[in-house]
């Protein structure tokens, strides 16, 4: 097998001389570019320059040779754990049947000869399997890029709704979107979502119930609530305010997902790759942008989960009702705390699943960059959850602000002086309540979204 560094730095080296054509100790982007070629190396348009950008650290158009073989050893620990996750069986080399095999869990189907003629062009002794030399050779100059692997499995699912639609939309890649398979993956995570909110929604209304009446003088305990509310409105009350929540879904995802390759297109600079404080930033401003779009129905989905028996006959009247009675501005009470929300949740979110994530690929990525998914739906599940513990207080405020009106005799108050109350009757805690039925309904959320999910792609014939 091959020892990582000695012998590797003296082949860097070799070859770093070979590419250095006019010995000024530095590799341009034509020299690479004729070097490689001269190797039997084809180059696609770009691809030099992609390798090139991603070594030359200092920017002086040119690699020397540090950078050269540090973008050279980062590339091939990459490689190495493609590689082992393409050799099924661990004995070191890649037969065809393992292509096949890799291929089928991209989802694509190969025939034999196909898995032999990727085999013929990466194979160069002719044994007909791959060992690791020649994988080496053939892709050291594979930008990254081809390694889908790692960014593939840890994409953050956006299978995971856990009734917050704040998070950061879906990574489609190229091929994706060429193929039309990124439309049957929002619409598969549109159902999913549409399921597990409905399967929540009675948690949901209670949390919903605590945000605005609970209190020191009233509390509100979950089964007590739930005795309340069957009795005011038999067992099909404890689904008021789903009808509302789960069509919302489809304009939120369609506005979100646009919006956010406008804004990855606006924010990377000139087509480079997008760094993730630029996808934070963009994902956020996506998020917002939809929440704006759609943020009449959140008010009206309060008012209908609220509703008494008869109050509203259904999502039409309601928002005549609102209208009538308040005008155009009671569609957008509590706003501000909703937009507000979006930053803590996205950032900790974000942050929270990266650290997670690396902290698995430094411990357990020996074999395989696939965590599995238990692995990926724990990381998914802890991090929104960071994330809704820090926005909360933002979101029961929002609550309170859009259920104002609808509670005979309370004035309209600003965020501030609406927090500031809660502050001084309820304590710190008042800024939680309902809680604890938002969190009992994370897991079966995700548990159920993944389900459905997962049954959705298979009827729609998109695999893994």
């Amino acid at each position: 097998h091959f020892k990582p560094d000695e012998d590797n730095t003296k082949t860097f080296a070799d070859l770093f001389e070979k590419l250095d054509a006019n010995k000024d100790g530095k590799v341009d982007v034509s020299e690479l570019k004729t070097g490689l070629a001269a190797m039997g190396f084809s180059m696609g348009k770009g691809e030099a320059q992609k390798i090139f950008a991603s070594g030359d650290t200092d920017k002086d158009e040119g690699l020397d040779f540090e950078e050269f073989s540090k973008y050279l050893k980062e590339h091939e620990k990459k490689l190495r754990l493609t590689f082992k996750s393409l050799d099924k069986n661990q004995d070191g080399s890649i037969d065809a049947r393992e292509i096949q095999q890799s291929f089928k869990d991209l989802g694509l189907n190969l025939t034999d000869r196909d898995a032999e003629k990727i085999l013929h062009s990466i194979d160069a002794d002719g044994t007909m399997t791959v060992d690791w030399n020649e994988w080496r050779e053939h892709f050291l100059f594979n930008p990254a890029d081809d390694l889908q692997e790692i960014i593939r499995y840890w994409k953050h699912s956006t299978v995971l709704d856990i009734g917050d639609s704040l998070t950061i939309p879906d990574e489609f890649t190229e091929e994706e979107k060429t193929t039309g398979i990124w439309w049957k993956q929002l619409f598969a995570g549109g159902m999913a979502g549409a399921v597990s909110r409905t399967g929540t929604a009675p948690l949901d209304r209670m949390k919903v119930f605590m945000q605005v009446h609970s209190s020191k003088s009233n509390k509100i305990s979950l089964v007590d609530g739930f005795k309340q509310m069957i009795k005011e409105g038999g067992v099909a009350s404890l689904w008021r305010g789903n009808g509302v929540n789960v069509i919302k879904i489809a304009p939120e995802t369609a506005i979100k997902f646009m919006a956010y390759e406008q804004y990855k297109k606006l924010l990377a600079k000139d087509g480079g790759k997008i760094q993730s404080h630029e996808r934070f930033m963009a994902g956020s401003l996506a998020g917002a942008t939809a929440q704006t779009a759609i943020y009449p129905m959140e008010v009206m989905k309060t008012r209908l989960t609220l509703r008494k028996t008869g109050q509203y006959s259904g999502m039409f009247d309601c928002a005549k009702k609102i209208l009538k009675k308040e005008g155009v501005k009671a569609f957008y009470k509590g706003y501000v705390p909703n937009i507000l929300g979006i930053i803590p949740y996205a950032g900790i979110d974000l942050a929270v699943y990266e650290t997670l994530k690396n902290a698995w690929l430094s411990r357990y990525a020996k074999d395989t960059a696939n965590p599995g998914i238990l692995v990926l739906l724990g990381c998914g599940t802890i991090s929104s959850t960071c994330g809704q513990l820090a926005s909360y207080p933002l979101a029961l405020v929002r609550t309170r602000m859009q259920a104002q009106a609808s509670m005979e005799g309370s004035e309209q108050v600003s965020m501030s002086k609406l927090v500031k109350k809660i502050m001084q009757k309820e304590g710190f805690f008042g800024l939680y309540r309902g809680i604890l039925p938002n969190f009992m309904k994370v897991i079966p959320a995700v548990s159920i979204s993944y389900v459905v999910y997962e049954y959705m792609r298979s009827g729609l014939g998109i695999s893994k």
